[in-house]
């Protein structure tokens, strides 16, 4: 079992005073009679700081600190068993058992009385579940709690309740609901990491991670074979227009939401309303339909020799290596990203502007854009915790690939079928020559040359995908430059147009590639964050912070007792200091 974390008691006149204090800030308390605590144990302090300022805002008394005063306790993802545990330990020699018992509650009470705006009746469902120990009721799989703990491959074995997860967790996110979409992404890789498909809920008794939302939708699929709520999401104008808007190279979920709401749906409108647009997002709309076609293997190959022998003629002896999910064993991505040291320490530094120089006077690139390495370690330890993003010296690319570049034939020469295998299993087929994006896609996207109505509108219209590592989704450095040169849309379609002549080699397509670069010191933490998954990085943090009293970044992991930085030259050593087994790369795929 998972070590309990124990938060400090006080009597219930503090907490009185406390709550008061956060409540008066916000809201009037309408409801007295129920005192709220939700248990940030499996959940997270960010997501358990937005919950309890949301129920305030509500008007609901969310306690800071557990008290006597308490009669709901709200959990995510913990058995009554481990709440229980948690809350004797809390209490203490101080049990009062002539008050009325504190009801345990599954966090689908709480979000349900949030959007009623009031205290729910609750239900069995509501109520925190058993663990079941002992004859035919001894679940059937065993499952860590966290990703990092976990060995999942690229394929797993209920990609339809995956699927469905997904677009929950994305429609979240095009909210800016982060922490419900992590919920329902943490749902679907336990999904994901089971050894086998199920066909029942009994099966998912006792698993972590799997909120009353989730289980929901997860029986109605089970059933009916689809969720209404899914697919409704899935067909709502919002979620579709999101999708394609936040396809867009260089326009994050900020934007996209503010141009939805200024009724842009589609990229043909967002062309005819003549925004201002900066330079990674008119590279984006220009190159719309190759950056999201997926990149196979073979392009993140040969992209990786080009940029190797560009490295290599600029400094001898650097070492570069292929990252993401092509090194967790992916046949397709949606962007390439190599990794750049030096066995001595201090000689890369000055080298990714000229290798980024050499690159574009070869004419490989159509857009760049390099940052600084602006990491300082300190003396006394993080100063606060640690951020997924990393603070390496890098540069974002669009990469021309051309025919040559691959070792391909002269454009235009027709390649036999082959099939193809997929991250989901799923089969499609695929030309050798992937110029066209629809051979190599389950669904259409907006083209700039495509057919146009009457009305201006594009005939193709965005379909979701059934395979979610096929979809349009934001790039994670999906940000506006302000302050980089704009151009009109309208001027910049008509020079797309001019730039598109016949006579005019056209590249094979156009790729999204970083270039990171990283001292020697800190090459291990840079290569376990870069490989990913995300959600797995992600858990390897908490189960850092939680867990041990560490904070481990891309950079660096510092031990928060012995109060200093743990070395590492390889990722095996950031395991064993955190007290992980090993997951190999192509294991870790949550």
């Amino acid at each position: 079992m998972v070590p309990l974390k124990r938060r400090r008691i006080v009597s219930p006149s503090q907490s009185s005073t406390h709550s008061h204090a956060k409540n008066d800030s916000d809201k009037v308390v309408k409801f007295p009679q129920v005192v709220l605590f939700i248990v940030e144990r499996k959940m997270g302090s960010s997501r358990r700081a937005f919950l309890s300022q949301l129920g305030r805002s509500k008007g609901f008394q969310v306690e800071e600190l557990y008290s006597e005063s308490v009669s709901h306790i709200i959990s995510e993802n913990n058995s009554v068993e481990e709440v229980r545990t948690w809350l004797e330990g809390e209490k203490g020699e101080q049990v009062d058992h002539g008050r009325p018992p504190v009801q345990l509650l599954d966090i689908s009470w709480y979000t349900e009385c949030m959007q009623e705006g009031h205290p729910v009746e609750i239900l069995d469902r509501h109520r925190l579940q058993e663990q079941q120990n002992n004859g035919a009721e001894v679940a059937e799989f065993s499952v860590p709690s966290y990703a990092c703990q976990r060995c999942t491959a690229p394929r797993g074995h209920n990609n339809l309740l995956t699927d469905a997860l997904s677009i929950l967790a994305d429609s979240a996110e095009f909210n800016k609901d982060d922490g419900r979409g992590v919920a329902f992404r943490r749902a679907a890789a336990v999904l994901k990491f089971l050894p086998k498909p199920v066909t029942g809920m009994e099966q998912l008794r006792g698993l972590p991670c799997l909120g009353g939302h989730s289980l929901r939708v997860i029986k109605e699929i089970l059933e009916n074979g689809v969720s209404s709520e899914v697919e409704a999401t899935r067909q709502s104008e919002r979620y579709k227009a999101m999708k394609v808007l936040t396809g867009i190279f260089g326009v994050g979920v900020k934007t996209a939401d503010r141009w939805f709401r200024e009724g842009i749906q589609t990229l043909s409108q967002l062309q005819r309303r003549g925004y201002t647009l900066n330079q990674a997002q008119q590279a984006g709309l220009k190159y719309y339909d190759e950056l999201n076609q997926p990149v196979t293997k073979a392009e993140a190959d040969a992209i990786g020799k080009i940029v190797e022998k560009a490295v290599l003629a600029m400094l001898p002896g650097a070492e570069i290596t292929l990252t993401g999910g092509f090194r967790r064993g992916k046949l397709t991505g949606h962007d390439v990203d190599f990794l750049i040291t030096h066995p001595e320490e201090g000689k890369e530094e000055g080298l990714l502007h000229k290798v980024v120089s050499r690159l574009e006077s070869q004419g490989f690139l159509v857009y760049q854009k390099t940052t600084r390495n602006s990491y300082l370690e300190s003396k006394d330890g993080p100063g606060r915790p640690s951020s997924n993003m990393d603070r390496f010296e890098r540069c974002f690319l669009i990469f021309k690939l051309t025919e040559d570049s691959c070792g391909g034939q002269t454009q235009g020469t027709e390649q036999p079928k082959k099939q193809m295998q997929t991250d989901n299993g799923l089969q499609t087929h695929a030309r050798t020559n992937l110029n066209t994006a629809q051979e190599t896609r389950s669904r259409s996207v907006f083209s700039l040359d495509a057919p146009v109505q009457s009305n201006g509108e594009s005939l193709e219209v965005l379909c979701p995908a059934t395979e979610p590592d096929l979809q349009l989704r934001p790039h994670p450095l999906s940000l506006t430059h302000p302050s980089e040169p704009s151009l009109c849309v309208h001027a910049q379609v008509d020079s797309l147009k001019a730039d598109r002549t016949d006579s005019e080699p056209k590249p094979r397509r156009a790729v999204r590639v970083d270039l990171v670069v990283s001292p020697k010191s800190q090459f291990a933490f840079a290569l376990l964050g870069w490989t990913g998954s995300k959600l797995f990085e992600r858990d390897l943090r908490r189960w850092a912070g939680h867990e041990k009293a560490m904070s481990l970044s891309s950079h660096a992991l510092y031990d928060s007792k012995q109060k200093r930085y743990l070395r590492a030259s390889s990722e095996e050593e950031i395991f064993a200091h955190l007290g992980l087994d090993y997951i190999p790369p192509s294991e870790r795929n949550a």
